[in-house]
């Protein structure tokens, strides 16, 4: 008996991927799902439901985030929103996902990114090897 064919899916390209936590600690008043059900829209009337600055945008049940909801991620900035009322996120499209800058009152959290995880490394490693030449010259 042979197995069936996988099919590997497809998803058109887009620049940004925001994902809204609808979990229940987040928002017990329903504000995290009723922001996500408004994003299709607010996309669209900014122009980021296609082109080169397509959004994608999914629900996550829990970030463990529980506290100041609802709380939205954009990824791959790794940037943390907190507080993301309606008119929040319309300051969040505006500013970061139309215009690329952070909306620096509502980050709870930026992840580092790919270029300032490489120099942390370069550092890293030229300790590295200073330690090792001052142990080698003892």
């Amino acid at each position: 008996m042979s197995q069936p064919e996988i099919i590997k899916p497809k998803i058109g390209d887009y620049r940004r991927h925001i994902l809204v936590c609808t979990g229940e600690r987040c928002t017990s008043d329903g504000a995290s799902q009723a922001l996500f059900d408004s994003l299709g829209d607010k996309f669209k009337a900014a122009g980021l439901n296609a082109g080169p600055l397509r959004v994608k945008r999914t629900r996550a049940s829990c970030f463990a985030a529980c506290k100041g909801g609802p709380i939205v991620c954009v990824q791959p900035d790794g940037t943390w929103y907190y507080n993301v009322t309606p008119e929040n996120m319309d300051r969040i499209i505006e500013q970061h996902l139309c215009g690329g800058q952070p909306v620096e009152d509502l980050v709870f959290h930026q992840a580092q990114s790919p270029e300032e995880e490489a120099a942390d490394a370069a550092v890293g490693a030229s300790v590295d090897a200073a330690v090792d030449a001052a142990g080698a010259t003892r």
